[in-house]
């Protein structure tokens, strides 16, 4: 007997010092969420975890800045940061944080312990930059400088956003202190390294049988590996962060690349905690038969494919990801979102013009799951308008209307084995096998295209069909090609679900008398008549109203 398929879904831990952008959400959260959507559409079981990754310096900056501390700043933004995925439908079942969830410290120093043992961490005397302006040592993003890789300006002291490569800080050129802008001097001090390149052929054997991943993942991860993995420090000279578990450590913490993807397993594991059952988490992580599956950003590709898989084969009990669907980019306008030039929107700041359903539609259709792709504001509308309310929109109020002006909004009796019912029952079933086929896949946009294009067929079969002819002349077949043409209406609402959780919910409560759930019936759709002849339907009015850009809306970064 097969055991029922049980998925667990992560989405990248975003820092707890900033608003949730437009591409975090097109990249990680909108697609993590629509998975796990469609996923429990289908009947399986899922977890779908994420938390703020508050330990690290880009925290310890904004507590700089903003003159608090470390603590007050990951409150304000993770109550932030929730209260964003709510109000895009991206429903999370456990939403934590690393430096407040019980037991995550331990199970970090856990890892550390184990690794360790095993003779895979070893300390070494490093150079590390210090400034003296500031007096301190200047770890990871306190200090920048230009890529010794692509040569990019502004890259950070421990990975480059430009071209993804991760390496020490020492190799940066023209290095500066983020703080004060000061030329630093190389000071040594002692640190702890773990030794990856002990891992190379384990990795490379693993990655090889990854198949069906992203090339994008996949063979950027290969490609790293083969090329050789320096040891890579696991510790830093901070203050704020999980203290290394070492006495001649005591004034140094974990790197936050080491804790922040142990946050999944400890959030999991405070997910299950006040339920019957709190050992269930262990399950989730050891049960070979659960699918383990990381939504991120391509610059987070070293880290989930490279180093965590590493951490986790050094650990030892734990599941390996099965899959990783890293997304590229999304910019504004031809540039990168960047806070601090001013460019790109927030999700709070679209949500003050635009319902969350117009923007998850949007972040679809340019999800930039193969290439860096761009949002405009004037794309914005135009897709909503020519697609969401011409199209989807429109099909389903032309049914519905005529239904209830012809037939009294009720379902009209349908004909068996008619040629019209036959061609609208396949077009409904190669929709739903392809959509399904591309959701599989992690394919979000192209199955959403899917459903576009089912409509399209749907509006272009009611012409065909010609029911305001027939109503007069024949309408016994008025009311069957109607019949049948109201089931993809129906297979509509319940293929949005994933994608635009309440205008899904909207135009399903107009089939709640005459139809079973979305999840029974999801495997019906396209092989018969699901409707009840007779029942009331309940039109919901116009879902999709065209939109107007907002008097401040501009395509100017």
């Amino acid at each position: 007997m097969t055991s029922p398929r049980r998925v667990l879904i992560t989405a990248a831990l975003p820092y707890a010092n900033d608003h949730p952008h437009l591409g975090h959400v097109a990249g990680v959260y909108l697609p993590a969420d629509t998975y796990n959507r469609y996923l429990r559409l289908k009947g399986v079981e899922t977890v779908f975890i994420c938390g703020s990754d508050d330990h690290g310096v880009p925290v310890t900056i904004s507590a700089q800045k903003e003159n608090c501390t470390p603590t007050e700043v990951v409150a304000r933004y993770r109550g932030i940061q929730e209260k964003v995925f709510s109000s895009l439908g991206v429903e999370f079942d456990h939403y934590s944080g690393t430096s407040t969830c019980e037991g995550h410290a331990e199970l970090s120093q856990e890892f550390f312990s184990k690794i360790l043992e095993a003779g895979d961490i070893e300390e070494n005397v490093t150079d590390q930059f210090y400034c003296e302006s500031c007096d301190m040592f200047l770890p990871d993003r306190y200090v920048e400088g230009t890529c010794p890789h692509c040569e990019a300006e502004g890259a950070r002291g421990d990975q480059c956003d430009g071209c993804g490569q991760s390496y020490e800080q020492s190799e940066l050129d023209k290095p500066h202190c983020a703080i004060c802008e000061s030329t630093p001097r190389i000071v040594p001090t002692k640190h702890w390294f773990f030794r990856l390149d002990r891992y190379e052929d384990r990795l490379e054997e693993w990655l090889e049988g990854c198949e069906g991943w992203r090339d994008n993942v996949r063979n950027f991860a290969r490609g790293i590996v083969r090329e050789g993995l320096p040891a890579r420090s696991i510790t830093r000279d901070l203050e704020w962060g999980v203290p290394v578990p070492l006495e001649e450590a005591k004034d140094k913490v974990l790197y936050v690349w080491f804790d922040a993807p142990i946050g999944y397993i400890s959030f999991t594991k405070e997910h299950f905690k006040g339920t019957d059952n709190p050992e269930e988490w262990r399950e989730w992580w050891s049960d070979k038969d659960v699918e383990l599956v990381h939504f991120l950003g391509k610059d987070n590709i070293i880290f989930h494919a490279v180093i965590w898989p590493a951490m986790l084969m050094g650990q030892g009990e734990f599941n390996l990801p099965t899959s990783i669907p890293a997304n590229e980019y999304l910019n504004f306008m031809g540039q990168k979102f960047s806070k601090s030039r001013g460019v790109g929107v927030t999700a709070e700041e679209i949500l003050e013009s635009f319902d969350a359903d117009r923007v998850r539609y949007y972040l679809t259709t340019v999800a930039p799951e193969g290439r860096d792709t761009s949002f405009t504001w004037e794309d914005f509308i135009q897709r909503n308008n020519d697609e969401l309310s011409d199209v989807v929109g429109n099909f389903a109020h032309r049914m519905l209307t005529f239904t209830a002006k012809n037939f009294e909004s009720k379902v009209p009796e349908g004909a068996e084995n008619s040629e019209f019912q036959n061609e609208v029952l396949q077009v409904i079933r190669e929709a739903k096998e392809g959509w399904d086929d591309a959701l599989d896949r992690q394919k979000f946009r192209e199955g959403l295209e899917k459903v576009l294009k089912m409509t399209r067929q749907g509006n272009r079969l009611f012409d065909q069909a010609e029911p305001w002819k027939s109503r007069k002349s024949d309408l016994s077949r008025c009311g069957a090609d109607l019949a049948v043409l109201l089931e993809l209406v129906y297979a509509l609402a319940v293929l949005l679900k994933p994608y635009l959780p309440t205008s899904s919910e909207k135009l399903l409560s107009t089939f709640v008398s005459c139809a079973p759930s979305a999840s029974d019936a999801l495997e019906l759709l396209g092989t018969e008549n699901i409707l009840r002849t007779g029942c009331d339907l309940h039109p919901p009015g116009i879902i999709f109203p065209r939109l107007e850009l907002p008097e401040d809306g501009s395509d100017q970064a």
